[in-house]
């Protein structure tokens, strides 16, 4: 068995997520399935997501409809409340300097570019069809492994922009010291977040039940934490409605 919660792990809400697991353990065991211990998170995201023993993990919009819709099956999306989102959905910031003046996406175009992952969705497929909405993409792009990092490198000059997960922004303004240095210059539509799956033998149901359950018993300060609302389903179809962008091409600088 294994069991992950890593998309939006931090050293500082590792408590919390501890705590959210064993309610969720405990709800689990109320319907007779068995889950680990402890939460595998730092164990590699494909190895958690293909597991045929996977009890509960979270994955991207972008990797469910390229490779994991026939393996894993769909249990909720975690609603964080964003701003200018329906329940369940998220959007990309792109963000720039502080002190950058230029105030168009176009600017922009001659730049580097950092993005977590070329299957991100909002590091990567959400901006892409964003800027190429508005005749723009990026000849430099710079591959750096994590919305975080991405942020970093536009703060300390190894990139120009990024687009990141509009989660991740939120904790990276509450708890990066970088964060001061940067700003939002526009937003992308929403998308549907990121969703919780389990693997093709287990009951979806139940296990939506037990992780609203435990949604619903969280302490406040953990529920504040972690900023969970509530569980919501969206259709499978929605995800895989939305548009995947071409294979990169261009040369990392």
């Amino acid at each position: 068995m294994i069991a992950s919660l890593m998309m939006y792990a931090r050293p500082e809400l590792e408590g919390a997520h501890s705590r959210y697991w064993a309610l969720i353990r405990e709800e689990l065991a109320d319907v007779g399935i068995d889950t680990p211990e402890t939460l595998s998170q730092n164990a590699p995201a494909f190895e958690v997501w293909e597991n045929p023993n996977l009890v509960l993990s979270q994955t991207c919009g972008m990797p469910y409809r390229l490779h994991l819709k026939d393996k894993v099956t769909l249990v909720g999306t975690p609603d964080y409340g964003l701003p200018a989102c329906e329940s369940g959905y998220y959007r990309s910031p792109f963000v720039v300097r502080a002190d950058d003046p230029r105030k168009e996406l176009a600017d922009f175009k001659n730049e580097i570019f950092a993005f977590n992952q070329p299957h991100s969705q909002s590091g990567y497929a959400a901006p892409y069809a964003h800027a190429t909405s508005k005749g723009v993409w990026f000849d430099k792009l710079l591959q750096t492994g994590s919305h975080n990092i991405s942020a970093a490198a536009v703060a300390d000059g190894r990139a120009d922009i990024a687009a990141l997960d509009g989660m991740t922004w939120r904790l990276i303004t509450q708890y990066e010291a970088f964060a001061k240095h940067l700003r939002v210059l526009e937003w992308t539509s929403p998308t549907p977040g990121l969703p919780l799956i389990t693997a093709k033998t287990n009951d979806p149901e139940k296990i939506f039940s037990a992780v609203q359950n435990a949604i619903s018993r969280l302490a406040p300060e953990d529920k504040a934490a972690l900023h969970l609302k509530s569980l919501v389903k969206i259709p499978a179809a929605d995800y895989l409605a939305v548009p995947n962008p071409p294979e990169i091409k261009s040369k990392t600088p």
